[in-house]
């Protein structure tokens, strides 16, 4: 009866596909049962909110697995504004995850935390679902509601210690500057739609490109749409908010933002590149090229003057950023647009399994020396030479040292610059090449720290890691090591048609 009187008035019922909605569907309900099961469980018991998390992030997985498992074939809703395709697939298992590592990390800290456990998962799985929805996003709107989708939560839980001052510290920066990046990035959406008429990401790259050359608006909508998101990425200059949330944030949350955070506004940059922007060579070009030589340069040299070991990581995560940004300055190149677009999903998925190792062994050693100075690593081969060796196995990964992950995404990266064979590609290239070595001096005095320096007070009584994060450690070591010695089976994963969603 309904559907025939909308059909009279010529409306017409979206096509759904629930098969390819899955994932989202299952977040949406796990969000809802976390909060319900909270309500109901007495605090001695509310580790199962963790467990329950944990199976909700695997059972969204699974959908994931059969829809790659079934084909490549691209699947479209409202009228292609969200689209189920390899490289969302990729990006959708890559978030759920590392949301998967998270919750792992967190079990112990929001339970000894003396805070409320249920409504932190929420934001978990809330923030995580708008990364999923990024992944699908075809449409400036749907894309600025998965960002916020992803974004507010985010704000709650960097201030999630209430009675830390530098918690909260962490929150009002990340809420202040996130907010303004918002607006800037909302204004830019708003000149785009004022000049091509449409939303939709594939028909503003077709009026854009069609004119041939670019007006002053254009140029403002996409400067200011890219600029929105390079605050979510932390590119200088517009990473000062991510050094004292990374350090005020509980130590999870700081691992969630380093790397979940970063990839979604590293997807919704590739999303506009590729399908908004694909002629607008002459205008992001520069732009991408300055943001990643002072991303990397600016991270790599305030790093080296850090002694907290959580700010070092953020600054390490800022240059990282520079690294992953390389490939989108030559993006517009007929040569290199499928090795660029191939080489940043790889370097997010590395990056991902490598920095959140790196984060569950500080996690480890600071329940023991409840310090986050590098000097309490001092002597930590005496008494854990099991987290020595992985700490060691991350940084030298994050170094690009083989034969542990990150070598091969600093590879893929060289190889997209490279390939362009133009004064853009060649310079960045040189530029990334010795910031990759001034990166190693940091994470070799780490490793300096831990290998040859005494125990700090010379209490060498042995780390207790608990269950949850030696799982973690396991997962992530593994990865990063496998990564490194096999890394075709990236490429046997669905990495080698990410091209065909793109149409490249």
């Amino acid at each position: 009866m309904i559907s025939s009187l909308l059909a009279a008035g010529g409306f017409v019922s979206p096509h759904v596909d629930y098969h390819a909605l899955a994932p989202e569907i299952v977040l949406g309900g796990g969000i809802c049962l976390v909060l319900l099961v909270d309500l109901f469980v007495s605090d001695s018991r509310r580790w199962i909110l963790a467990t329950l998390s944990g199976f909700v992030l695997l059972g969204a997985f699974l959908p994931v697995v059969t829809l790659g498992v079934i084909g490549s074939d691209v699947r479209p809703m409202f009228d292609g504004r969200y689209v189920i395709d390899n490289f969302s697939l990729v990006l959708k298992a890559l978030f759920l995850l590392t949301g998967y590592v998270v919750v792992l990390l967190s079990t112990n800290e929001i339970q000894e935390g003396g805070y409320h456990k249920g409504e932190y998962y929420v934001m978990l799985l809330s923030s995580i679902l708008g990364m999923v929805m990024m992944a699908s996003s075809r449409d400036l709107i749907s894309v600025f509601i998965a960002l916020e989708f992803l974004s507010i939560p985010a704000y709650m839980m960097a201030a999630w210690r209430k009675r830390d001052l530098k918690s909260n510290e962490a929150g009002v920066k990340y809420y202040l500057l996130g907010v303004f990046a918002s607006a800037v990035m909302l204004y830019g959406m708003s000149l785009l739609y004022g000049v091509t008429g449409s939303t939709k990401l594939v028909e503003i790259g077709k009026v854009v490109t069609g004119k041939g050359k670019f007006g002053g608006i254009e140029v403002m909508g996409i400067v200011f749409v890219i600029v929105g998101f390079a605050f979510k990425v932390s590119a200088v200059p517009f990473h000062t908010w991510a050094p004292d949330t990374y350090e005020g944030a509980p130590t999870p949350v700081t691992a969630f933002l380093s790397v979940a955070s970063k990839a979604a506004g590293f997807v919704a940059l590739v999303l506009l590149v590729y399908l908004a922007f694909p002629q607008a060579v002459d205008v992001y070009r520069p732009f991408f090229w300055v943001m990643a030589a002072l991303t990397m340069t600016v991270g790599n040299v305030v790093a080296l003057r850090q002694t907290n070991i959580v700010r070092l990581l953020a600054y390490s995560s800022i240059s990282q950023g520079g690294f992953i940004m390389m490939p989108l300055v030559v993006a517009g190149s007929t040569r290199s647009a499928e090795a660029s677009l191939r080489a940043i999903v790889v370097y997010l998925i590395i990056y991902a399994a490598t920095n959140l190792g790196a984060f569950a062994v500080v996690i480890a050693v600071s329940r023991k020396t409840r310090s986050g100075e590098i000097s309490s690593f001092g002597g930590l081969f005496s008494y854990a030479p099991g987290l020595t060796v992985l700490m060691t196995v991350f940084l030298a990964s994050l170094a690009g040292i083989p034969p542990f992950g990150g070598w091969y995404a600093k590879f893929g990266v060289f190889n997209a610059v490279l390939s362009a064979r133009s004064g853009w590609g060649y310079s960045i290239a040189v530029i990334g090449a010795v910031n990759a070595v001034i990166a190693t001096a940091y994470y070799v005095t780490i490793m300096r720290e831990m290998w040859m320096k005494p125990a700090l007070d010379g209490d060498v009584t042995p780390v207790r890691v608990p269950g949850s994060i030696k799982a973690a450690l396991a997962i992530t070591g593994v990865a990063t090591l496998l990564l490194g010695v096999l890394p075709g089976l990236i490429g046997h994963s669905g990495i080698t048609g990410l091209a065909g969603a793109f149409g490249l």
